[in-house]
């Protein structure tokens, strides 16, 4: 497949891992390049030694093109930006902010740069601030999301129409007929959270990937909506926060019914039941942990196999 997502990032197929926290690793984002799409490092769960480190280890294990999924609300964020820029990084996907304070800046160092959307006026603000590509994600995906709850078969088509800008669609995918389907929508590549989250170079606790893999239908909802509405899978945790919010628990309460590094005591120490374990919806559609090159070859496969039954 060749399209401007594939020649902007000079990958093989218009597939990209999203950089997850406490799941995409150097092993999973290597992976990944290796087998044709783009690997990301997730650096929301990274102190700036541990990017490093990652960044490093990638440079060891792939010549393949690949890049890092930054939070633009990360702490300690012009640390990350110069690490980045001194190690000779060429991709940046960011995210949970504005890109136009720092997109002229990855620019001017070579660094190509896609931003992470909920809606298509933010879009349209992205081809404002210079970046190359839009992931527009629909509230179907894992973990934080945009407070529209826009679902991706509506969010698509209205971004679509909203930037000339190349096009990723994000969330709820995890097959190669949900990739053709972004296409008809008007996207040009997929970013996949979920299904490679989920796979067995993922840094997530077994646990954690067996739990996605018995989930059923309605198993994750959207909840913490005063603090970042947050898709996680119901458990104990999940119940009390519910309990809480439906009696009008406000912001620090539900500070104080999380803890510290809740994400991170579920997802990558695999705490079933106090743990905050963030995933997509689609997870109930994934009963097999496959390895990241398994997940690729699968998608593109069911992607020829949709597009010649629908086009003949």
């Amino acid at each position: 497949m060749k399209n401007r997502i594939t020649e902007l990032f000079g990958i093989e197929y218009p597939v990209i891992q999203g950089g997850m926290v406490w799941c995409s690793g150097w092993r999973l984002a290597a992976a990944v390049s290796e087998a044709g799409g783009l690997g990301l490092l997730g650096a929301g769960s990274m102190h700036p030694e541990t990017l490093l480190e990652h960044i490093r280890k990638m440079k060891e294990a792939t010549r393949k093109p690949w890049g890092i999924n930054l939070p633009l609300m990360y702490p300690e964020i012009d640390t990350l930006i110069d690490m980045i820029i001194a190690e000779g990084v060429k991709i940046v996907f960011t995210s949970a902010g504005s890109p136009k304070k720092y997109t002229a800046r990855f620019n001017a160092a070579g660094i190509k740069v896609a931003h992470v959307v909920s809606s298509s006026k933010f879009a349209a603000k992205c081809e404002e601030a210079g970046v190359d590509a839009v992931v527009a994600e629909g509230f179907e995906a894992g973990g934080h999301n945009g407070r529209e709850e826009t679902t991706t078969m509506v969010l698509i088509p209205q971004v679509r129409r909203a930037t000339t800008l190349p096009l990723i669609a994000a969330g709820g995918i995890a097959s190669g007929e949900a990739m053709l389907a972004a296409e008809a929508l008007g996207a040009e590549g997929v970013q996949c959270g979920t299904v490679f989250a989920m796979s067995r170079e993922s840094s997530a606790a077994d646990a954690f990937k067996d739990r996605c893999a018995s989930l059923q239908e309605g198993d994750t909802m959207l909840c913490l909506k005063k603090l970042a509405p947050t898709r996680m899978i119901k458990n104990p945790l999940y119940d009390e926060i519910k309990t809480a919010e439906d009696n009008g628990a406000d912001a620090e309460a539900l500070r104080g019914i999380l803890g510290k590094a809740a994400s991170k005591r579920g997802i990558f120490e695999g705490d079933l039941d106090r743990g905050e374990l963030e995933i997509g919806q689609v997870a109930s559609a994934v009963k097999e942990i496959q390895t990241a090159a398994q997940i690729v070859e699968r998608m593109m496969g069911e992607y020829a196999d949709a597009r010649k039954r629908i086009l003949g």
